[in-house]
This record gives C-alpha cells, sequence and structure tokens, in this order.
C-alpha cells in the first residue's frame, strides 16, 4: 500500500481533483443500470412490449429489436442521470474551488495525495438554513480513486472533516448519497453516520427508484461528554 498524505487544495490540484470526480460519478452508471433492470416495472416493461409487439405481429425479429431497444434507451437514460449532475456540480461549487471552499475559515476542500498524484477528495461547507439552534456542516465529494481504494484513504478523508467539524464547533455533519454508492454507504454507516431520510432528486430518479438518503453524524458537546 503506497504512502499518502492529506492536504488542503491548491489552484494545481484543480484538473486531477475534477477528473476524478467525474470518473467517480460516472462510474456508477453501470451499478445503476444493473439495479433498474431488477426493478418489477421495468421488468415488465422489458418483457411486456416484445411479447405484445410479437402477438400482434407474429415478428421474432420485431419482439427482439424492441427488447434491445428498450436496453439501450434504458442505458442512455442512466448515462444521462449520472452525467446531468457531473455538469452541474462542474457549473456550480465545482466552479470555482477555492471561492467557494477556501474563502472561509468554517469551510475546506482537501486532496489525498500519493506519489504526487491526487489520489482523493473531499470538501466541506457549512449547512445554510440548518434545524433552528443546530450548526451544521456538509461533507462533499468524497471520492478516491479506483487503484487507491481499500487503502483506508476514503476513511482518512472523512475522519480529516469530523475533525475540523469539531475545531470549527459544529454540532453534526451531515450529507447525501443514494443506494447505489454501497461501499461509501457501508463506510459512512460503519463510522457513526445514521439515515435521518430520504428524497428523490426529481422525476427520473423517482421513476427509477434511488432515493438520495441524508445521514447525519452527531459531534458530543463538552457538555455532552460530561465535561
Amino acid at each position: 500500500m503506497a504512502p499518502y498524505h492529506i492536504r488542503t487544495y491548491q489552484e494545481s490540484d484543480r484538473k486531477p481533483v475534477l477528473d476524478l470526480y467525474s470518473t467517480g460519478v460516472t462510474g456508477h452508471v453501470t451499478a445503476t443500470y444493473r439495479y433498474m433492470l431488477t426493478l418489477p416495472g421495468i421488468l415488465l416493461l422489458e418483457l411486456g412490449v416484445p411479447l405484445f409487439l410479437l402477438l400482434l405481429s407474429g415478428s421474432w425479429l420485431l419482439a427482439v429489436m424492441s427488447s434491445l431497444t428498450l436496453l439501450l434507451f434504458l442505458w442512455f437514460l442512466v448515462r444521462y442521470m449520472w452525467k446531468h449532475i457531473v455538469d452541474t456540480t462542474l457549473r456550480t461549487d465545482l466552479a470555482d474551488i477555492t471561492k467557494s471552499y477556501l474563502s472561509a475559515c468554517d469551510s475546506c476542500f482537501w486532496v489525498a495525495e500519493s506519489g504526487g498524484q491526487v489520489v482523493g477528495t473531499v470538501g466541506a461547507l457549512p449547512v445554510k438554513n440548518p434545524p433552528p439552534g443546530k450548526k451544521q456542516l456538509q461533507l462533499f465529494h468524497l471520492s478516491v480513486a479506483v487503484e487507491h481504494r481499500r487503502e483506508g484513504i476514503a476513511k482518512a478523508l472523512v475522519r480529516t472533516v469530523l475533525q475540523f467539524a469539531r475545531d470549527q464547533g459544529y454540532g453534526e455533519v451531515v450529507l447525501e448519497t443514494t443506494m447505489i454508492h454501497r461501499s461509501a454507504l457501508a463506510l459512512y454507516q460503519g463510522m457513526g453516520f445514521t439515515k435521518t431520510g430520504h428524497y428523490f432528486v426529481n422525476i427520473l430518479w423517482k421513476v427509477t427508484g434511488i432515493p438520495m438518503f441524508h445521514l447525519m453524524y452527531h459531534l458530543p458537546s463538552a457538555q455532552d461528554r460530561g465535561l
């Protein structure tokens, strides 16, 4: 396992950070596609349309072609869903990482570096409208290069955010992730995050049955610890 260290983002990191983010998000296309093919509604559509056309026309070729067309359509739909998220993010907070994350003391963006290369990222911003009486920090863009996964980098990046939150006096760290991010979801829950709710990004995500989960990590105050 190659050594790594975590440091604050620099402008020279911009390209590798954006590449790592884009590659990480689009890497979920295959898992999402496979999941969609297990949904009862999709299975019914995939079996029902070809069968209907076969009974209507008596053509096996038409039935097979309709099935392949549906599969291809679903693939492009899934690609569009994830690409839309990437495009939106690249136009918003990742358009200027320094301005978004490093212009104030209550937010930050970190990279994990190994062998002179950026192999991991994570960011943190204060929640704009937290619940009354709460001071929350939100974790964003946890990503680790495929070839450096299972080296403890993701866990170290999350710990960096948690320590930053403690130092800044936050009471909770929150984040959002989907059920498709199975390894990330397991990591967060294994580190003490708990699910607090869910929602669907838009109608497409609702149709495909993929919710976005809210997770929260409570940071004990001195009073909670009995100090």
